[in-house]
């Protein structure tokens, strides 16, 4: 790790967040291992685990600006104290439940439910309280060590959690998400910054009027062209690799490579260490000269990888195109949010990033649907062109109306002062 990837760590509250954050994502592999397995084991159905992910989905995307709206009125430390610790206390309670023998599906669709809506609070606070703790020069590198280790715990988390479940089933699995739950929690305890004071929080009848806030976070969004085209081109973004890569990775992998799910292990391994060395390149530049026609180029190389993909002959070069693709998400994923958490008025940053992350997830499960039923049809290398098509013309059309020059300015006058 060079210095520049250290120097976030020189923060003694930017430390705390990433140690607590870092163990919880690996807590959040073997929850996520666990709950397959343990819905699988219970009804043997893959509509059920289907729909225990949709419970969670749900939420998540109809509170989200909610819970922006409140990291901006309230404290995002406090958010994400709550957030560990409520999740903490429910895996602990599904822990017991596995262990003693009386864990029924309800019980799980409680979990994913009550996780989907802590979930709509807590990753607007995460995305608010990072400026909050670093200087503006430290945030592409405090957001690429921490997106990094989101990536390494993608990588060996559902690998040392699959190994646990099949040693001692899915209970002790559950126990060592709600413990990495709790050590967040604990760290949080000890960051001093990402509090609000009583004059940036507003009154009391102020922050209980959520509707306007909400609104008020709509119309900045919208009176900034560039954070505009940022979300639209984040959903583009998403729709047109999430399901093409979830659900036509795996088809490919038994169908035109014959190698089961150890070839489909080896291709999607490619993206996450691609993602892993781009957040890592990203936080190692903090600062991109002419930021907006590198994002926009990348997005323009992603879209040409994907579009190769279905017509990728053997493993090696579709591990090699997801690879590429993984480094060009990595490297956008850090110097975008960097972006919009720097440029976005503080009093905003919550909402902005919950619509970000609208943008971002609202369109996948209409991705996974679509890309279903194409692959269904038997026509995965058409569907891999046009997500590629997609990738490649947004980016092209954001050059063509000059959207890569407004990622070089900060927010206009007008839509901080509108936003007021």
């Amino acid at each position: 790790m060079n210095r520049g990837l250290l120097r976030p760590f020189a923060v003694r509250d930017f430390r705390l967040l990433f140690s607590g954050e870092t163990i919880s994502v690996v807590g959040d592999q073997f929850h996520f291992v666990a709950l397959a397995w343990l819905t699988l084991q219970l009804t043997g159905s893959g509509l059920a685990l289907g729909s225990v992910l949709m419970v969670a989905a749900i939420p998540r995307g109809v509170f989200m600006l909610l819970g922006g709206a409140l990291s901006d009125r309230f404290s995002p430390r406090s958010l994400m104290l709550g957030s560990n610790a409520i999740r903490a206390l429910l895996v602990g309670v599904i822990a017991a439940l596995v262990l003693t023998g009386r864990a029924e599906l309800w019980h799980l669709f409680v979990l994913a439910g009550v996780f989907g809506v802590v979930d709509a609070f807590f990753y607007p606070a995460i995305g608010a309280i990072l400026p909050m703790l670093v200087d503006e020069e430290t945030l592409p590198p405090a957001n690429a060590v921490l997106q990094g280790s989101q990536q390494l715990a993608s990588l060996i988390g559902p690998a040392a959690a699959g190994v646990l479940v099949a040693l001692v089933n899915t209970g002790p699995a559950f126990v060592i998400d709600a413990v990495s739950f709790a050590i967040a929690g604990v760290a949080l305890i000890f960051v001093v910054g990402g509090r609000r004071s009583p004059a940036t929080g507003g009154s009391r009848e102020a922050k209980l009027a959520l509707l306007p806030t909400i609104g008020a976070g709509l119309g900045y969004a919208w009176r900034d062209p560039a954070i505009r085209s940022l979300i639209v081109l984040s959903a583009a973004f998403n729709f047109a690799l999430t399901g093409p890569i979830t659900v036509g990775i795996p088809y490919l992998a038994d169908q035109r490579f014959d190698g089961g799910s150890a070839a489909f292990g080896i291709i999607l391994s490619g993206f996450g260490a691609g993602a892993l060395a781009g957040a890592m390149v990203a936080g190692s530049v903090p600062r991109v000269p002419r930021l907006g026609a590198v994002i926009l180029s990348i997005g323009v190389g992603m879209g040409v990888a994907v579009s190769f993909i279905g017509l990728a002959p053997n493993v090696p070069l579709a591990f090699v195109l997801l690879g590429v693709i993984g480094l060009g998400a990595g490297f956008l994923n850090v110097h975008v949010v960097s972006w919009l958490q720097a440029r976005t008025a503080e009093d905003m940053r919550g909402r902005v990033m919950s619509l970000v992350m609208i943008g971002s997830a609202g369109l996948i499960p209409v991705s996974y649907a679509v890309s279903g039923a194409v692959v269904d049809f038997g026509a995965v290398a058409l569907m891999f062109a046009v997500a590629g098509a997609i990738i490649t013309g947004a980016s092209l059309l954001a050059m063509a109306w000059g959207i890569g020059s407004l990622l070089n300015q900060a927010p206009s006058a007008e839509s901080v002062e509108g936003a007021a």
